[in-house]
């Protein structure tokens, strides 16, 4: 009711069902459905060649990269792209390919659900627990896709479905100009009560349109039921024209002038052609086909790729000839090639990452700096960082200088740590610590450090403390007292005598705890 052209397609026939929305917002949205479903009519036969979910799957990313190729010889077409959903009947089992907001219900053993999941920006909010359904329908994004076929990714990922059939299921397929209108109450009130299939088609089309239609809406409501002659085989019923219902199911041959012509050069009448192959193929089938793909069928008007060797392909498709003719495994489809060159590049991504990591370890550890390592300086080798758990560092010398002993100021350096370009310079750092504790009569000891204990010599060496000891006199040097011991507990300091008070008033002292005096 309110777009000025048809953007939707689709097809039913005995063994195929497809449904395909074309993004109405670009120019091309109609020739994406049109082209897409075109490309998956062959699929409409008993038997499949192989495995019929992957055969489903293969076709449809095959359209996909048509699409791409349409969009590469005819760069006005950029942005255009098509939902799918298909059903391909295979003996007993359903196989369903689905991608984009279009959407398959089914109604079997008295239960109708929604089977599909539709790929829009709304529905992953409402999987993430952050929207409500409610919610949806009035959400300003609620027509934004995440995933479609076209020219935008090279292999979109289809959900696919393999299900078991029994005769009598009734299966509903539909764009969303059907559920923007309808609620899912209605639309199954209307499949479960209307019995026939035309009646239950035209119910919904005619309420949908009378609600306003702000979309293309289209409908494809088939049963399975048991194949009549030949074998008790499953098959789709839908609503056939008897004129082609009496055509049977012939298949057109490879061998036969559709075949030659397929393998033939392409040349200035090549559209034509193509539009006769596929009417001819069309014809040999009973099915229905509506929207844009029957729009382009009528008039010829088919979406063709230009390139000679995909203009064989396409038409060895339609004709039901797998093998493409000689000399065509050069034209390899360029979504092949995308396909590895991703991986290829995130790969040396990684490497260079790597090799960058790498080298800059390795430049780390030349550097050096002097920190404190506990109650000890340190000489550490690296930088003081860490990247994340990877400790940047670690310690190549520890040395007998205490770090209590320093001044403040050289304790708080150290906490950040001494830079030095190399070994050497962060000896000399420690030899110029060494040289300030000696200035103020703090001097470590060169080797490990002596602990007064038992049997040790009374007598203090010259880098003795020169705290007095607890029974210390008057009068008593800065000598410690022998009869002191490790372990005393340290009493007031001692009133240092006449002969212990520097000569010149303006003399440093310190204390060999870090503090100075």
């Amino acid at each position: 009711m309110v777009r000025a052209k048809n953007d939707d397609s689709a097809y039913v026939g005995r063994y195929l069902a497809v449904v395909a929305d074309g993004m109405g917002g670009h120019a091309g949205g109609n020739i994406a459905s049109a082209s897409t479903v075109l490309d998956l009519v062959h699929l409409d036969r008993r038997h499949q060649r192989g495995d019929a979910g992957t055969e489903l799957a293969d076709e449809i990313q095959t359209a996909n990269s048509l699409l791409s190729e349409l969009v590469s010889t005819n760069p006005q077409l950029a942005g255009m792209g098509t939902t799918v959903t298909a059903l391909l009947l295979n003996g007993d089992r359903l196989e369903l390919a689905h991608i984009g907001d279009s959407r398959a219900y089914r109604l079997k053993n008295g239960v109708f659900e929604q089977i599909t999941t539709d790929h829009t920006f709304v529905q992953r909010l409402i999987d993430e627990g952050r929207l409500r359904p409610e919610e949806a329908e009035v959400h300003p994004h609620k027509n934004v896709l995440m995933r479609v076929l076209g020219d935008v990714d090279a292999s979109p990922e289809l959900d696919l479905q393999t299900l078991e059939v029994e005769p009598g299921e009734r299966w509903l397929l539909c764009s969303d100009g059907l559920t923007a209108v309808l609620n899912d109450r209605m639309v199954e009130q209307i499949v479960r009560e209307t019995p026939n299939l035309d009646e239950c088609v035209n119910a919904l089309v005619e309420l949908t349109l009378a609600g306003g239609s702000p979309d293309n809406v289209t409908v494809a409501v088939v049963e399975v039921a048991l194949a009549t002659g030949g074998e008790p085989e499953p098959e789709l019923r839908p609503v056939l024209p008897s004129a082609r219902e009496a055509a049977g199911e012939r298949e057109v041959s490879a061998g036969g002038p559709a075949g030659a012509a397929a393998a033939g050069d392409a040349g200035p009448t090549e559209p034509a052609v193509r539009a006769d192959l596929i009417r001819e193929d069309l014809l040999s089938r009973p099915h229905l086909l509506v929207g844009a793909a029957a729009l382009a069928t009528e008039t010829g008007q088919i979406p063709i790729v230009t390139q000679r060797s995909t203009e064989r392909r396409a038409a060895l498709m339609l004709t039901h000839k797998a093998q493409a003719p000689e000399g065509s495994l050069e034209d390899v489809p360029a979504r092949r090639v995308r396909r590895w060159l991703g991986p290829a590049f995130v790969t040396l991504g990684v490497l260079i990452l790597l090799a960058v990591l790498g080298f800059g370890y390795t430049w780390t550890q030349t550097r050096f700096y002097v920190a404190a390592a506990g109650d000890r300086v340190a000489v550490y080798n690296g930088v003081p960082q860490t990247l994340g758990p990877i400790q940047l560092s670690h310690v190549y010398e520890r040395t007998t200088i205490p770090v209590s002993n320093l001044p403040e100021f050289r304790r708080s350096q150290l906490e950040g740590g001494l830079p030095a370009s190399d070994l050497r310079e962060a000896e000399r750092i420690i030899e110029d610590l060494r040289g300030e504790l000696r200035a103020v009569g703090c001097a470590p000891a060169e080797g490990p450090q002596a602990t007064d204990g038992p049997g040790s010599d009374p007598t203090p060496g010259p880098s003795a403390s020169s705290s007095p000891s607890p029974t210390a006199s008057p009068s008593a040097s800065r000598s410690a007292s022998p009869s002191a011991a490790a372990g005393a507990t340290a009493a007031p300091r001692a009133q240092p005598s006449p002969s212990d008070t520097p000569a010149d008033p303006g003399a440093v002292t310190a204390d060999c705890g870090g503090n100075l005096e």
